[in-house]
């Protein structure tokens, strides 16, 4: 999709990626996800898509894991942890940002985005040779609502003019200390993290596995309830409208 590659913009002048990192600035009518996907080989690791929008900020980047697809697919979850800590980074005081597991996210209990994953095809047993972290927050409140009542904007949680390229440049640097606390401390730090914004329930407790799979106890009950990855990242996002190709 070479057509929706836009020339050297104003966002990429003012974006101040860390290093490894490297900016593709997609058109207002691009797809970031898509797109990454499509040329996630010849792209790299690193790469980051985005679409510059001003009621969205849309973007991917490029990944490329040396665990084997079968433990790999956990990077979805330091996504979502950077996601959420660039989110957090830029909200007033004291706004609860969290997640439904396990792609959506929301503020004050209201939906902006979320993230998703995408893998090369291969043997589970081996490393894929690239996968795709996608995410997408509604900046802006387009258009009436009223089908949607629980949806929400960065704007009406009192997001001060956060802009697509920003919020996309923050999540590149925490997706870095995420990485490095993946690093030095193993995956359950990312783990307790990525929980501890999960919708809290009462009487119910959540752990991940070894693969990503989420494993949930009811207070009262012997048995554990067992919700697999995979298939959930492999299902339509939870938050995406794909009629409008936003967030519900």
């Amino acid at each position: 999709m070479p057509a929706q590659i836009s020339a050297k913009s104003s966002m990429e002048d003012k974006l101040s990626l860390p290093p490894g990192f490297r900016l593709v600035t997609l058109r207002e009518v691009g797809d970031a996800f898509v797109h990454a996907k499509s040329h996630a080989a010849e792209l790299g690791a690193g790469a980051l898509a985005l679409v510059g929008r001003f009621d969205l900020s849309e973007f991917a980047v490029v990944l490329e894991p040396d665990e084997p697809l079968a433990i790999a697919r956990r990077a979805f979850y330091a996504g979502m942890c950077a996601l959420a800590d660039a989110l957090a980074a830029h909200a007033p005081p004291e706004k609860p940002i969290a997640f439904l597991w396990p792609d959506t996210i929301l503020i004050d209990g209201g939906l902006v985005g979320g993230g998703q994953l995408a893998w090369s095809a291969g043997p589970e047993d081996q490393p894929p040779q690239w996968m795709v972290f996608g995410a997408m927050i509604r900046l802006v409140a387009m258009g009436d609502r009223g089908l949607q009542p629980l949806a929400t904007a960065l704007e009406d949680e009192g997001f001060e003019a956060l802009q697509s390229g920003a919020l996309a440049e923050s999540f590149t640097r925490h997706l870095m200390t995420v990485v490095d606390r993946w690093r030095e401390y193993g995956f359950d730090a990312i783990a307790k993290d990525y929980l501890a914004r999960v919708t809290p329930e009462r009487e119910i407790g959540r752990r991940l596995t070894d693969n990503g799979d989420l494993l949930i106890r009811r207070s009262g009950t012997a048995g554990t309830e067992r919700h697999a990855l995979q298939p959930a990242l492999t299902a339509a996002p939870r938050w995406l409208d794909p009629e409008t190709r936003g967030p519900r």
